[in-house]
């Protein structure tokens, strides 16, 4: 199976109360042994589950990437440094840190014309840059 199979998963349940969080971490639990046996990776909207005060904060506060490797949290914000997207991404490295094919083909612009310069005069990369 291809590494860049995604699964996506949406657990509703009604009720003040949704009690969410458990069964999100198994799916969580069970997409990470998906990557580990297949490669197949998986994203989870926490926006597009329905959870009540608190239960997002405490499954922040039981995820890390540091804790479980493989497992991600994302987070996006807009200008005013609010939220506006949570997910959790369930692979080897998440998008978010991927480089575009277009600033990793500056990067090598960039650098080619730094070593062009290298011996001529003391310029720094950021100054070919600006």
């Amino acid at each position: 199976m291809s590494s860049d199979a995604t699964t996506a998963f949406n657990i509703q349940v009604g009720g003040d109360l949704t009690w969410n969080v458990e069964p999100l971490l198994h799916e969580i639990r069970h997409a990470l042994q998906e990557l580990a046996e297949t490669g197949k990776t998986g994203i989870i909207d926490l926006r597009s589950i329905p959870l009540a005060p608190g239960e997002e904060d405490k499954i922040v506060a039981t995820l890390s990437e540091t804790r479980y490797a493989g497992v991600w949290l994302v987070t996006h914000y807009n200008d005013e440094q609010e939220i506006i997207g949570r997910f959790i991404e369930i692979t080897a490295m998440p998008e978010i840190l991927r480089s575009q094919a277009a600033d990793i083909h500056q990067a090598c612009v960039l650098l080619d014309h730094y070593l062009q310069r290298t011996g001529q005069d003391s310029t720094t990369p950021e100054e070919i840059q600006s």
